[in-house]
């Protein structure tokens, strides 16, 4: 993101998506008695967003406008001023945020353009240490191991809150994994994959179908999956259960959006390129101006 710019087209496209899905499975809900129809649910699903403490979906739609912005502010700091700014950042909300009892208030688009002041460093500024897989997978494993025991250690001694330090995406292990896993796939060999491309492309589709809304949450993890229900299953029958779920949900939630993506966006897009977009140069030229200078 902070080597492109965020166009008139790719913001209808995130809305397009977004609207998609809130509409489609909200009549689809109501027709099964798990929505009812009310002024404030309807303005709810006409609205872009609805607050920003903690729904993602609401946060990236802020965070995808400051973009413009945040791309100008990388690409005209310093190199150590970005650096300087990326250290600050994560003193605050990382560091600080890791030691229990010390408050720190934020919401999902104030982390968000955190993480793009880290990673657009490790983009505009390649370091040796960045291409070291083997130091980052073997960190990974490390950081990964250190979560898991973090938790039984705390649950030892019986202390509040044991999944204290993987709990947000800003705790220390959370994003020790989330940079070191990042840099140990970037640095693998690997050809190019239509297959991974298109799984990787509907990851987001798939967070705003299987976490919709409520009835969602409602209807697939208590009345169809049963999760309270298996509870008492044994260790290993728990494990599959849980594992097994997560994948099938995922795959299902993929293979629907890329039927929206082929029958629907593709479409849609292609006669909006001819309609609106092409149609629209001069204005989309004078507001990247406006945005990027």
């Amino acid at each position: 993101m902070c080597t492109s710019k965020i166009t008139l087209r790719k913001f209808f496209k995130l809305l397009f998506q977004i609207y998609l899905y809130k509409m489609v499975i909200f009549l689809i809900f109501l027709a099964g008695g798990y929505e009812t129809l009310s002024m404030v649910r309807v303005t709810k699903l006409l609205m872009p967003f609805w607050g920003f403490n903690s729904n993602f979906t609401s946060c990236f739609i802020g965070f995808y406008l400051l973009i413009p912005f945040l791309t100008v502010l990388v690409q005209n700091l310093k190199k150590r001023q970005h650096l300087s700014l990326v250290f600050l950042a994560l003193l605050y909300y990382t560091l600080l945020g890791s030691i229990p009892k010390f408050d720190v208030k934020f919401n999902y688009i104030t982390w968000f353009s955190i993480l793009f002041l880290l990673a657009s460093y490790m983009r505009l500024y390649p370091q040796r240490i960045f291409d070291k897989s083997r130091l980052w997978a073997w960190m990974t494993v490390s950081c990964v191991i250190l979560a898991m025991g973090s938790v039984v250690f705390m649950q030892h001694y019986r202390m509040d809150r044991a999944f204290f330090f993987v709990s947000d995406s800003n705790r220390i292990l959370a994003v020790a994994i989330a940079v070191s896993s990042f840099l140990w796939f970037k640095n693998m060999k690997m050809k190019q994959s239509k297959i991974i491309n298109a799984i990787g492309g509907s990851t987001f589709g798939v967070l705003l179908i299987h976490a919709n809304s409520d009835a969602m949450r409602t209807w697939l993890w208590k009345d169809t999956l049963d999760c309270v229900g298996h509870y008492n299953l044994s260790l290993l029958n728990l494990m599959l259960f849980s594992v097994g779920g997560v994948i099938l949900i995922f795959l299902l939630c993929n293979v629907i959006d890329q039927a929206r993506i082929h029958l629907i966006e593709k479409p849609v897009l292609s006669w909006m390129d001819k309609k609106v977009f092409n149609k629209n140069l001069p204005f989309q030229e004078k507001t990247n101006k406006y945005l990027y200078g």
